[in-house]
């Protein structure tokens, strides 16, 4: 069975931080880009970074770039995000995905045959 773990979220506030992790077990991605992604409450999902699987490429969206790093360990197949400079905006429940990893965005791996996901880490920064 495949399965996407996350941990690491937590309660901080403002201008805190948190390291997220991602454990893939039952197969690797290492061809595969992996995705964080996150939703809060009432909003839409939002991919907040992605790196390729060579770690190579990575891609930021714009609220989170100079604040979030993400990085990868293929050997113990999992993907971490750092997060500093944390704000009230970024609260969300963070997940983690198998994607297509480009510079210019994450895009939707069409040949996996396959959804994956986490159940996600909830994250929550306080003012």
């Amino acid at each position: 069975e495949v399965q996407f773990v996350e941990s690491g979220g937590g309660s901080v506030q403002a201008g805190g931080s948190l390291r997220l992790s991602c454990v893939i077990s039952g197969r690797t991605f290492d061809d595969y880009g992996i995705a964080w992604f996150r939703q809060a409450p009432g909003k839409e999902r939002e991919g907040v970074s992605c790196i390729s699987g060579n770690g190579q490429t990575t891609y930021y969206t714009g609220s989170v770039k100079g604040r979030f790093t993400i990085s990868r360990e293929n050997a113990k197949n999992t993907i971490y995000l750092q997060m500093d400079n944390l704000e009230p905006e970024d609260t969300a429940t963070y997940y983690c995905a198998p994607v297509v990893c480009q510079s210019s965005g994450i895009y939707y791996p069409h040949d996996l045959g396959m959804d994956y996901r986490g159940k996600g880490t909830l994250v929550t920064v306080s003012s």
